[in-house]
């Protein structure tokens, strides 16, 4: 038997769902590529496979522009190439007319000969349609290929598709002791410079900021996003009581300003209400004490995202709020994940 014949018979005999999972990876690296850019649009991710090999890749790079088929299409030098192959896509194609034409459509009309999808559209209007409407037209359906991997990535989308509110990321540097802040004086940070950098890129990934206005006040804090290449500015949201905010302060006079958006008198939940209506599906919660005491109080919070540093700083505890009666009413984190930033702990975990 010839090498080329011994290769062809291995291709053949290899489970198809390997090479399913192999495309499907490459396709979530395309939709990464979108990540922070996209909303209030879910980050997808698709590329176009012919005998075992990628000819085309695409991502969806912002609201209003081409989605991931759509732009891996339009990679192909010849539109032919596409008839037979199959498209790796990490969410369901779109069925109905939005900024662009469905895409579902373009698949047909391009006759790939199968569709394999990450997750399913979470939208209640629209799950499952593309599906329906892809194999009604003949083109075989795979669902499910890496689905929790391809649903994590559109964590705040999904949950902002189904209830119109926010996904709540409550985020602080933390001694070891549970302080947020240096005395006065001493400058602003706990975490080292690492630390801060990879909170900028969380900053970058988010539609919102939030903070309080003791915060403001204490602080007076940019709340942009620094050091990442491209990324978008995220609206910066003050909570506020019927208080005097400084008029001075970075986020009314730097270019961003008319990204600023203050509440006054509002319960967070209510804030957070507001915002889901503006379109804005994560927002990351900042501080100070009194804003994330009410957030976990509230039971607000999906997800928390803190940097412990290796200090013991004494003094008052830092997340206000009433707290829990009991142990067994405390928050219990789940997934907890560590990751070590130079000498400090970034622990990342659901709520």
């Amino acid at each position: 038997m010839r090498k080329s014949e011994f290769q062809g018979v291995c291709a053949r005999l290899k489970p198809r769902g390997m090479d399913d999972e192999k495309f499907m990876r490459a396709a979530l690296r395309e939709a990464r590529r979108g990540l922070g850019q996209t909303s209030p649009n879910p980050a997808v991710g698709a590329v176009i496979v012919r005998t075992g090999r990628i000819v085309a890749r695409g991502h969806h790079r912002r609201a209003g522009l081409p989605h991931a088929e759509i732009e891996a299409l339009q990679v192909l030098r010849r539109p032919h190439i596409a008839r037979g192959a199959t498209l790796y896509v990490t969410l369901e194609p779109c069925s109905t007319h939005g900024r662009t034409p469905p895409c579902v459509e373009a698949i047909v009309r391009h006759n790939f000969a199968r569709v394999v999808i990450g997750a399913i559209d979470p939208n209640p209007a629209h799950a499952g349609r593309g599906v329906e409407l892809l194999r009604a037209a003949g083109t075989e359906v795979v669902t499910g290929v890496l689905e929790s991997e391809c649903r994590e990535l559109n964590v705040a989308f999904n949950k902002w598709i189904v209830t119109g509110l926010p996904f709540v990321i409550a985020k602080a540097a933390l001694s070891l002791d549970g302080r947020l802040t240096r005395p006065p004086g001493e400058g602003q940070w706990l975490s080292n410079a690492a630390s801060r950098a990879d909170a900028h890129r969380w900053r970058a990934s988010v539609d919102a900021i939030l903070i309080g206005a003791g915060t403001l006040r204490a602080d007076n804090p940019r709340l942009t996003v620094r050091g990442v290449t491209a990324a978008r500015q995220p609206w910066r949201v003050i909570v506020a009581g019927r208080e005097r905010l400084p008029k001075n302060s970075c986020v009314f006079t730097d270019e961003h300003h008319a990204r600023t958006i203050v509440y006054r008198d509002k319960s967070l939940s209510s804030v957070l209400r507001e915002l889901g209506k503006r379109q804005i599906t994560s927002v990351l919660v900042e501080g100070g004490g009194r804003v994330l005491g009410a957030a976990f109080d509230e039971r607000l919070v999906d997800r928390v995202h803190f940097y412990l540093t290796p200090l013991f700083c004494g003094g008052p505890d830092v997340i206000g709020g009433r707290g829990a009666a009991s142990t067994a009413a405390s928050i219990a984190l789940k997934n907890p994940h560590y990751t070590k930033i130079g000498g400090d702990l970034r622990l990342t975990a659901d709520c």
